[in-house]
């Protein structure tokens, strides 16, 4: 049995606004990844089931792993439809932000979301959250938003009403935000909430396959490029950098998603403490960084003090606006100024 997350008035407050919204916009952070997408789906079956009328709404494209997902045909994508979908964010009495804590996050959707006058509420589990919703809950100790999600709904309904589909979306953004449960899921609570969402009738090893199990044969190539061309070791660091421009990615067609998990690989190298990823980004002109840890490295640290990111301790990231090359001098200084950390000293 787990303990109620929510105070008995957080949680009333929380059934009046959803109780008193009849339109509502439920989204989540640019480039989505598992945790967003299972809580945006997760959520937006909750809401249908309540018989609201709930429209998913991302900042831009999901990946293919991920359009397996019940209700991902549902989802609308404000980059691609923006003069159709401002005017139902402006119309919303309700948006619900999920997985993240700013809402620099939405990218172009910051300015329609932050313009209307529907309430906000926010479930999050990323450090040092914005005040710009009038409900809240942020939980940095929570292994992902869908665990942090399924708490709140249990709390608010039971186990037993909720879904199969709420669970399988619940589910993958628990696997996904965790390396499929291999950092940031010690706690037991977690291997209970996933004892509890089996009883739904998912079947975990499916979904394994149906995130994992999907990728393009260029994914392939491409994976054997970086980890043959590119993959650069520092064992002075226990650390290693990956690097990916655009031009490589239009080499190998690349589609997004096709690097999910590249930056976990070099952590099985003997010793590792830290592995780091920088790519060129498609969209922007900028480069996006990921770091992941192992141990007690504090990869939100660097990724704070070098990279205009942050995150948790072994899964982290930030964005850079300069070139590849000077993006690499900033990674190898602070390899540097970490030394100490890295070495384990």
């Amino acid at each position: 049995m787990l303990n109620h997350l929510l105070s008995a008035d957080d949680a009333e407050r929380l059934r009046a606004l959803l109780d008193e919204s009849e339109h509502i916009v439920v989204t989540c952070h640019v480039s989505p990844d598992g945790d967003a997408m299972g809580a945006v789906l997760a959520f937006s079956h909750y809401l249908w089931r309540k018989g609201k009328d709930a429209l998913p709404i991302v900042p831009n494209i999901f990946p293919d792993f991920l359009k397996w997902m019940p209700g991902a045909e549902r989802v609308r994508i404000y980059d691609k439809h923006e003069a159709e979908l401002a005017p139902v964010v402006g119309a919303a009495d309700l948006i619900v932000c999920l997985d993240f804590n700013s809402p620099e996050r939405l990218l172009g959707m910051k300015k329609p979301v932050m313009e209307s006058a529907a309430r906000k509420i926010m479930v999050d589990h990323h450090l040092d959250p914005a005040d710009f919703c009038q409900w809240a809950v942020s939980r940095q100790d929570m292994s992902s938003t869908c665990e942090l999600l399924y708490r709140i709904l249990v709390q608010l309904d039971g186990l037993e009403p909720m879904s199969y589909e709420e669970a399988a979306c619940l589910y993958t953004g628990m696997m996904t935000d965790t390396g499929c449960f291999s950092y940031n899921s010690n706690r037991s609570d977690i291997y209970h909430i996933v004892g509890q969402l089996l009883t739904k009738g998912i079947d975990k090893d499916k979904i394994y396959r149906n995130v994992f199990y999907s990728y393009s044969a260029e994914r392939f190539r491409l994976l054997g490029y970086m980890l043959y061309v590119k993959l650069e070791n520092f064992p002075e660091y226990n650390a290693s950098l990956m690097t990916l421009t655009r031009q490589e990615q239009k080499m190998f067609s690349h589609k997004k998603g096709d690097t999910e998990g590249f930056v976990n690989i070099p952590l099985q190298i003997q010793g590792a403490r830290l592995s780091v990823f920088l790519r060129e980004d498609t969209e922007r002109p900028v480069i996006r960084v990921s770091l992941r840890s192992v141990d007690d490295f504090p990869c939100n640290a660097m990724a704070a003090e070098f990279f205009n990111g942050g995150g948790h301790l072994n899964a982290a990231g930030g964005e850079l606006a300069c070139s590849m090359d000077e993006a690499g001098d900033l990674v190898r200084k602070a390899l540097k100024k970490y030394a100490p950390l890295l070495k384990g000293q």
